[in-house]
Formats: structure tokens, C-alpha cells, sequence
């Protein structure tokens, strides 16, 4: 499965410092663009609807590009491909800023920037997924997954700080401006400084069509119950922190107050608990068996949404929101590190692709089922009702034979192809 068997033991904790480096960078000046453009349109707007189209123009491209970059980060050299969606963001991003300067500032540009920049996320989900194994060594993903979980965590906590000073004193132009220099940083990085050999795929002449490739990928994890079974968990599963995820500001506003520090406070708890809980899995490491890890980390969020549900008073609720920040670097690290190990390398683009239809899709379609509902019930039963079929959820998944057998330590390869 490892190309780059030598280059990972030699070389790996520098590329791996240069690749985490540059992505971190890129991502926060991505998230200050991405908090501004949402404060611009809010402050301008005051329209609900303006907001759910910048919402569903963020996520749509990505959901419907992630299965053709899959194919793509396979087929391809994926540290090229990860250059490539940096340099359309930017340029994209760059084109914005030249039109605002100009004075053309058209809510709707904010639109196609978001859409923009989810086709570029796109691309670069699936290529980032499958480049780690070829840069880390098999007992190092863990560490280094949850070292990239913690850094977002704290590009996540700092860049609201930092985009709401900045449009304090500066325009929303600058920081487009801002990213175009974070992404710039990032691929001059990645191009000169970073050496990734290719991965075997991608040297070979592609004889295959994209559709060919893409049904083979799908082929791959029907003929493997493990990842039938891990998709359909991680599709019921998001599909349940829907509420939790998406219905908790309103459910402050209704039952706490309006006041926006109390907004403002529990996004500070879940990035604090998701800094906490990337150190925690980066030390730890978890259970030798992964599925264990991830039953543990989805039973303490489905207590955290059933108690976001029946707690009285705010600071409680504080608590609990750190927790569940905590756990939440707990889930993803060995959910990523277990399809880096058990998958084919030339399948993971594939994998990573169908991951990332599901993780951008099953939420807003939870929204789609809880948000009307929400009129109707109290978002308090919302919470407690999700939280028990999480735990339920959870039970099952550690009762699944096939899944806990892969979720073994990994003693040599990767699955084997069947079919």
C-alpha cells in the first residue's frame, strides 16, 4: 500500500511539518474569508433566505464534485491536485477582491465565491485523505491525524477573532486579499519545498474512463461489507447530529436569551473541546481497535445531545459543548486512520470521495427533516430523542462483527480486492 516506503522513514516528520504547515495556513486564510463573506451578507441582508442560499451554495458543489475527485486523486498526482483547487480558490478569490475594489459588490458574487470555493474543497478532500498515508508512516496516522484535528481547531476558534477585527478596521476586500497571500504561501510550499513520489496509479497510462473508475470504486465498497456498513453508520449518524449541530443557536436564543455573547460562547466551548480532544487522540491514540474508539467518541456525543436537551442552566450547557468538542477530534481521527489503513491506495481517492458525499450531505438532509419540525416540537426533545438513538447507534456499531474485525490493528496490508 506505502509507494514511498523509504521517503516515509527518512523524511517523514519534515514533509509531514511542511504539508500540515502550508495546509494550516491556506485553511485560515480560507476561514477568514469564509466568516466574513457570512457576516457581510448577514449584516447587509438581515434575510434568512440570502443566508440558506449561501449555505447551499457552499456545500452543493462539493457534494456533487467529491465523487469525480475521488477518481481524480487516484488517477492523478495528488499533490498536484491540491495545488490546483489553492490556485482557483486564490484566483477566484483575487478576481473578487479586484471587482469589490472596483465597487462592484453584488451580494450574488458572494454566491458564486461560495461556490467556488466548495468545488475547490471538493477536489481537495478526497486528494488530502489519500496523500497522508504516502507521506506517514502506518503507526504515525493516528498522531498525525489528530494533530491536523487540533490545528484546524485552533484555526477555527482564532479566525472568527481575527476576520471580525479585521472588517473592524479594514474592508471585506483585504481579506480577500489576505487569502489570496495564505494560498500563495501554501503552494509555493507544497511546489518547492515538499517531495511526494507519485503514487503507482498515477504513473500508469490511464486506460479507463472517469465513469469506469468511478464504478470500480463503487464496486470496491460493495464487495467489502466492512465499508458498506462504516458508510451506512456515518450516513445515520450525521443525518442525527443534524439538531445538535444546526438547531443549537436557535435553541439558546428560545431558552437562554438572545444575547449574542451566549453565540459567541458556545462556539469558544466547541473549539476549545476540539483543540483538547485532538491532543487527547494525538497522545492517546485510542483502543488498539478503532471501532472501539469510534463507538466510545459517538456514545459521549449522544450523552452530550441528550443532555443539550434536558440541562437547566447555560454554564452546564458551557460544559457540556466543550465536551463535546472534545469528543469530536476522538471520532473523526479513527474513522480517517482506519480507510487510510484498510483501503488500497489506489482505491482511497475513491473511498475518500464517497466520505465526503456523505459528510457533506447527510447533515443539511437532517436539517431538511428536524429544521420544520423544530416549529413544532421543542428543540429540547429534538436533542434528547437524536442523543438516544446516537448511543443506540453506537451499541450496534460496537455489536457489528464485520466492523469491529476491521477495526483490528492493521498487521501488514490493506483490503484485498474481492470481484
Amino acid at each position: 500500500m506505502n509507494t514511498v516506503e523509504n521517503q516515509t522513514k527518512e523524511n517523514w516528520l519534515r514533509n509531514i511539518t511542511l504539508f500540515l504547515s502550508s495546509q494550516g495556513i491556506s485553511l485560515f486564510g480560507s476561514a477568514l474569508v469564509q466568516y466574513a463573506m457570512m457576516w457581510h451578507i448577514t449584516l447587509t441582508t438581515e434575510s434568512g433566505l440570502m443566508m440558506t442560499l449561501y449555505i447551499i451554495c457552499g456545500f452543493i458543489p462539493t457534494f456533487i464534485l467529491s465523487p469525480v475527485a475521488g477518481v481524480w486523486a487516484d488517477r492523478y498526482n495528488r499533490k498536484i491536485l491540491i495545488i490546483v483547487a489553492d490556485a482557483l480558490i486564490a484566483f477566484a478569490t483575487l478576481i473578487l477582491a479586484i471587482l469589490f475594489i472596483m465597487g462592484y459588490n453584488a451580494i450574488w458574487l458572494l454566491f458564486v465565491m461560495a461556490a467556488v470555493r466548495a468545488f475547490g474543497a471538493g477536489i481537495q478532500m478526497p486528494a488530502v485523505g489519500a496523500i497522508l498515508p504516502q507521506i506517514v508512516p502506518k503507526d504515525k496516522l493516528t498522531k498525525v491525524n489528530g494533530v491536523n484535528g487540533s490545528i484546524q481547531a485552533v484555526i477555527m476558534f482564532v479566525a472568527p477573532m481575527v476576520s471580525a477585527a479585521l472588517l473592524g478596521f479594514s474592508s471585506l476586500e483585504m481579506i480577500f486579499v489576505i487569502d489570496v497571500i495564505t494560498a500563495a504561501i501554501a503552494i509555493f510550499t507544497l511546489l518547492f519545498f515538499l517531495k511526494i513520489s507519485v503514487h503507482a496509479k498515477a504513473t500508469e497510462k490511464q486506460t479507463t474512463s472517469y465513469f469506469s473508475d468511478f464504478k470500480l470504486g463503487l464496486q470496491y465498497v460493495n464487495n467489502h461489507q466492512f465499508l458498506k456498513s462504516f458508510f451506512i453508520f456515518f450516513a445515520v449518524f450525521f443525518v442525527l447530529m443534524a439538531p445538535a449541530a444546526f438547531l443549537t443557536p436557535l435553541q439558546i436564543t428560545r431558552s437562554f436569551g438572545d444575547d449574542v455573547w451566549r453565540l459567541s460562547a458556545i462556539e469558544i466551548a466547541f473549539s476549545i473541546g476540539m483543540m483538547i480532544g485532538g491532543g487527547i487522540i494525538a497522545s492517546w491514540g485510542g483502543f488498539e481497535n478503532r471501532i472501539k474508539t469510534l463507538g466510545f467518541a459517538s456514545v459521549i456525543m449522544g450523552v452530550c445531545t441528550f443532555a443539550l436537551g434536558v440541562v437547566p442552566n447555560f454554564w452546564v450547557y458551557f460544559g457540556f459543548m466543550v465536551l463535546f468538542g472534545v469528543s469530536m477530534p476522538i471520532f473523526n481521527t479513527p474513522a480517517t486512520v482506519l480507510l487510510q489503513e484498510k483501503v488500497e491506495e489506489s482505491y482511497l481517492g475513491r473511498v475518500f470521495g464517497v466520505m465526503g458525499m456523505i459528510s457533506t450531505s447527510m447533515m443539511p438532509l437532517g436539517m431538511l427533516i428536524f429544521g420544520p419540525i423544530a416549529d413544532f416540537i421543542k428543540i429540547e426533545w429534538l436533542l434528547v430523542g437524536t442523543g438516544l438513538f446516537i448511543i443506540l447507534l453506537a451499541v450496534m456499531l460496537w455489536r457489528n462483527h464485520r466492523l469491529m474485525e476491521a477495526g483490528k490493528p492493521v498487521v501488514e496490508s490493506a483490503l484485498p480486492v474481492k470481484g
